[in-house]
C-alpha cells in the first residue's frame, strides 16, 4: 500500500491507521528476516518492487499480460507513495533515518502473489 496523507482536523494533526499499521507489518517482517542487522550508518540505496493484484475483472488475455509483465499498474498507489511508506518504516530498523536513502527506484508490476520486495545497498 502506498502511504497516505496525514489527517488534520481542528484539534489534532495524525497519521492514518492503515498507515500505521502497515509501517509496523514491515518493520516486524525486517526484524524477522534480520535479526542480528546493525543499523546502515552512510548512505543507502534502495529498490522497491511492488507487486500489486490482478483485478478480477481482467479477462484472461489481460490477466496473462499482466503475468508476463506485458501490462504494467498505472492506478493507485502512487509510485512515491509505495517509496515513502517502505522507507518511513525502515527508519531506526535498516538505517538510522531515511534522509540516508540517496537513491530510490520504484517498479510496479501486477502478480497474482502481492506483496513487495525491498533491496538495500549500504555503499550508496
Amino acid at each position: 500500500m502506498g502511504k497516505q496523507r496525514p489527517r488534520v482536523t481542528r484539534h489534532v494533526t495524525y497519521t492514518p491507521k492503515k498507515t500505521v499499521e502497515y509501517e509496523k507489518l514491515v518493520r516486524e517482517i525486517f526484524k524477522e528476516k534480520y535479526k542480528n542487522h546493525e543499523l546502515i550508518n552512510g548512505p543507502v540505496k534502495m529498490h522497491v518492487t511492488a507487486y500489486l493484484k490482478i483485478p478480477k475483472s481482467a479477462s484472461k488475455i489481460k490477466k496473462t499480460a499482466m503475468e508476463r509483465n506485458r501490462i504494467r499498474p498505472t492506478k493507485k498507489p502512487d509510485w512515491d507513495n509505495i517509496g515513502k511508506i517502505i522507507t518511513d518504516a525502515l527508519n531506526k530498523v535498516a538505517y538510522h533515518d531515511d534522509k540516508q536513502v540517496v537513491s530510490c527506484t520504484v517498479d510496479k508490476f501486477y502478480s497474482s502473489e502481492p506483496r513487495v520486495q525491498v533491496d538495500i545497498n549500504a555503499d550508496g
